[in-house]
């Protein structure tokens, strides 16, 4: 799994105009999908995620979580972060897990959120989306499944 991480003051998933989720403060997670992937690297990565130290406290330190500030997530599936562009110009997808295998992953990772205590809410799964968000910091990471 691979996990890119925004830290927001607020996000929203759209698609065809319509609206899809919305969260305030909290994070906005891409969440892609490897072949190899299964729940033990989803609940690696949800507990990781929720209990990630990337808030700002009284004193200005990142010493808080999601769930430290009562915070929502918003994950969004994204399968081009499989993506290889190491050759020629068109990125090969190659690397992504099969739909039939992603999605069922997607909703398990955002039910192991919900189960840490850390609301979450999810875009459409393969639909063409628009995220909007404000980034908070910016701050933004990188994480793989071990």
């Amino acid at each position: 799994m691979r996990l890119v991480i925004q830290r927001v003051t607020q996000a929203s998933v759209t698609v065809e105009g319509k609206p899809v989720a919305s969260i305030g403060r909290g994070l906005l997670i891409l969440l892609g999908i490897g072949p190899a992937d299964g729940h033990t690297e989803a609940d690696s990565l949800a507990e990781k995620c929720a209990l990630l130290r990337i808030f700002e406290d009284a004193e200005g330190k990142t010493n808080l979580s999601v769930q430290d500030i009562q915070g929502e997530a918003l994950v969004v599936s994204q399968f081009t972060l499989y993506a290889d562009a190491r050759k020629g110009r068109r990125p090969s997808l190659d690397g992504a897990a099969a739909p039939e295998v992603a999605e069922p992953l997607v909703e398990y990772f955002v039910q192991r959120l919900n189960a840490l205590g850390v609301p979450t809410r999810a875009g459409s799964f393969g639909a063409h989306m628009q995220v909007e968000l404000i980034n908070d910091g910016p701050f933004t990471l990188v994480l793989d499944s071990p």
